[in-house]
């Protein structure tokens, strides 16, 4: 997808100014930057949440997101998007099976499909054994391994999640990051909002850092460089 030269404001206010950035298929981008920077206003901006004052974000298909597009190709395009916000919006009374069923279930999924799909994303993120355990019977680390498999589950070309490793121990942030590489490997495009230093300078993919609402730099096997 090309950002546009887009620029997002909000009550009049600019949050985001003149925006242009190309993200190619599978790759694996860092988005950095203290917070207010406009990293997280991008990121709605790529799900149809936060609409841009001025110009478009283009699809790979050359499709404009927010020019003339209909009610079916943004619903295929939000299947193809998927979000991991950092509060997971998981359903404490319900077990890891059933949370990740829910997020089938209100996609119209069929039964069938249901059941073929839950298993197989619960034991790519090693949680299957615990399929049966209720949410809040987990520690936080795997109720971001359910936020993850309920992205699998879609199956969608892009994952994006903000701030994936701000509670974690170098160790257990370790474990995440190898997930998302065997994702990135399976051919999924992965953009992660991060203030983790360890992790964007270990992993040396494109950085994309925003400071003052712009975006300041953009570097092939970049390292963080915020300050």
């Amino acid at each position: 997808m090309k950002i546009d030269n887009i620029t997002l404001t909000f009550w009049n206010k600019t949050v985001l100014k003149d925006v242009d950035i190309e993200i190619k298929k599978w790759e694996f981008v860092f988005f950095i930057g203290y917070s207010g920077s406009g990293k997280t206003s991008l990121i709605r901006a790529l799900i149809w949440d936060f609409r841009p004052m001025r110009w478009d974000i283009i699809l790979d298909n050359n499709q404009s997101l927010y020019k003339g597009m209909t009610e079916d190709s943004l619903l295929n395009y939000r299947r193809s998007i998927w979000v991991i916000f950092q509060d997971y919006k998981l359903l404490e009374s319900k077990k890891v099976y059933e949370n990740v069923a829910f997020a089938m279930e209100v996609c119209g999924y069929s039964d069938a499909i249901i059941r073929k799909k839950v298993p197989e994303a619960l034991e790519k993120v090693w949680l299957l054994i615990k399929k049966d355990k209720f949410i809040y019977e987990l520690s936080w680390w795997e109720k971001q391994r359910v936020a993850i498999a309920r992205a699998l589950v879609h199956d969608p070309q892009i994952i994006i999640w903000d701030e994936p490793t701000w509670n974690l121990d170098p160790e257990t942030a370790k474990e995440i990051m190898d997930i998302f590489l065997d994702i990135n490997s399976d051919g999924k495009t992965v953009i992660m909002a991060s203030h983790d230093s360890n992790i964007v300078n270990k992993l040396k993919k494109r950085v994309i850092a925003f400071q003052n609402k712009i975006v300041v730099s953009d570097t092939e096997n970049g390292h963080y460089h915020i300050h």
